[in-house]
């Protein structure tokens, strides 16, 4: 499976990625965000799209302090979950169905700010890039993203995999099995981000030594 069966690959990640929120449902919230929403607010930032929401954990988390929030995510399940999630919560955000790798249905300059946590990674660089480029299309100028992406792994601490492109592989066993996995590193996000003023870009570690994030914070330069 390649690049060259896009199609393909958004099929079966729809189905494995519904298949995982059948099964289990992550409500935690991801450490690093309270800090980045601070700088979110700080900066003005009022309108947010959170791209691959999945069970809707940050969206409603972003939507209690006050912004305005757009859901998106591949999974059906994945959103099923975000909207009884928060109409538990009596909070409103606007879900859709939908794959980040595909254009995205909102208008260009539309939100100030976009948020893409341990969801960027999952399909190859060039999905990745079409990703990117949709974000630089519905992000105003000067607007702000937050991504955080997996960190390399030693081959011997991954569980079996099959490789399918340079830097991409697809894992065999485990809680991900069947999704495909882009390995960035520093560089390759300066480079894939270069549209952005990068304000910080760092290393987020885990309790287990397998668990590290690449976390960049980002304004988009003036598009003219």
């Amino acid at each position: 499976m390649t690049s060259e069966h896009p199609k393909m690959e958004e099929i079966i990640n729809k189905k494995r990625w519904n298949e995982i929120y059948r099964k289990q449902v992550e409500l935690s919230i991801d450490r690093t965000l309270p800090p980045i929403a601070e700088i979110f607010k700080d900066y003005g930032v009022r309108r947010v799209l959170d791209l691959a929401c999945g069970s809707g954990r940050h969206t409603l988390y972003l939507a209690k302090l006050g912004f305005e929030v757009y859901g998106i995510d591949i999974s059906e399940e994945g959103i099923k979950i975000a909207k009884s999630l928060l109409d538990k919560n009596n909070i409103y955000a606007e879900l859709t169905i939908g794959s980040m790798y595909e254009k995205l249905p909102y208008d260009n300059n539309f939100f100030d700010g976009i948020i893409c946590i341990r969801s960027l990674n999952h399909s190859t660089i060039e999905n990745i890039r079409k990703a990117i480029g949709e974000m630089e299309r519905v992000l105003k100028p000067e607007g702000l993203v937050y991504i955080t992406v997996r960190k390399r792994v030693s081959k011997k601490k991954r569980l079996p995999f099959k490789e399918i492109a340079p830097r991409t592989y697809i894992p065999l066993e485990g809680k991900e099995k069947g999704v495909i996995h882009y390995l960035f590193n520093k560089s390759i996000l300066k480079k894939e981000f270069h549209n952005f003023k990068i304000h910080k870009l760092w290393v987020e570690y885990g309790p287990k030594d397998w668990e590290a994030y690449y976390c960049l914070l980002g304004e988009l330069k003036d598009k003219w």
